[in-house]
């Protein structure tokens, strides 16, 4: 599949922004419609709906071209539990114009989504993409924190400082540049600590949804626990995590070439960031 450029995909959303500068954004979302968790338990899950679709309208609207792909190019799953108009400021219109938007991309269906693998990403050529964005959900705690395909990718946008944006749970998927991913989430899961070295992110200023905020959502796993938190995951590896003054509270964290927002009220912040650099 050809990415999806900017004429095609204001055409799908009823757009028409359109702009001299316009920059081509890969989102990069999950495989995974599921999380594994302690005791053999699983927690179906997926994307969270106005993480996604709140910066993608924006990027659109801009007049950007944006390209979505997975580890595997398999249609990724939306989290039911985040059609809630709690996601959007209590804003049911907002909500519901989100809903429109990804029903016209397509971008679930098995059958017509216009997902391209991460290996389609290499082919194209990562010096096409200007800037990547990760949304959350739970489901980038799967896959995206060991995808050795991402590693590479965002090992490549790392050397060259090119904008890597990622919200909630998404900078967990930072880790699949580790030299040895698998083994340091291993290590986390069986012993609830690690340590990393030689990690492109140490030393950073970052953000992701707080282990407060988890202990506050727990509830949402239907009496199941979590192998670890993000939080302790990018601290053990060396990130320097920033919190909110309060939970769920917006929080946007820049430092170099990285955006990385908290919680899913950190979205359309994280949107307006991105955006702002790829001026």
């Amino acid at each position: 599949m050809k990415p999806i450029r900017t004429f095609a995909l204001a055409l799908v959303l009823g757009t028409s922004a359109f702009t001299a500068q316009a920059a081509n954004v890969l989102v990069v979302l999950s495989d995974s419609d599921h999380l594994d968790l302690k005791d053999g338990k699983v927690f179906e899950t997926g994307f969270y709906l106005n993480e996604l679709m709140q910066p993608v309208k924006a990027l659109t609207e801009a007049g950007h071209d944006i390209t979505f792909a997975t580890p595997k190019g398999t249609a990724p799953t939306l989290d039911k539990s985040s059609v809630d108009n709690l996601y959007f400021g209590g804003d049911e219109a907002a909500m519901q114009e989100s809903i429109a938007m990804l029903d016209k991309l397509k971008l679930t269906s098995d059958s017509s989504s216009p997902v391209v693998s991460l290996a389609r990403v290499e082919q194209i050529g990562y010096d096409h993409f200007d800037a990547v964005y990760v949304p959350g959900g739970h489901a980038p705690m799967q896959d995206l924190l060991v995808s050795p395909e991402l590693g590479k990718l965002l090992a490549d946008f790392h050397a060259k400082g090119k904008t890597t944006a990622l919200a909630c749970h998404g900078p967990i998927a930072l880790l699949s540049t580790l030299p040895d991913a698998s083994a340091f989430t291993t290590k986390l899961e069986t012993s609830g600590s690690a340590k990393a070295e030689g990690w492109i992110y140490a030393g950073y200023k970052m953000t992701v949804i707080s282990n407060q905020e988890e202990e506050i959502a727990k509830g949402l796993l239907n009496g199941g626990k979590m192998k670890f938190y993000p939080q302790t995951a990018l601290e053990a590896a060396g990130g320097d995590f920033v919190s909110n003054e309060a939970p769920w509270a917006s929080n946007v964290v820049t430092d170099r070439e990285l955006i990385t927002g908290q919680n899913p009220a950190s979205a359309p912040a994280v949107a307006t960031e991105l955006l702002k650099r790829l001026k």
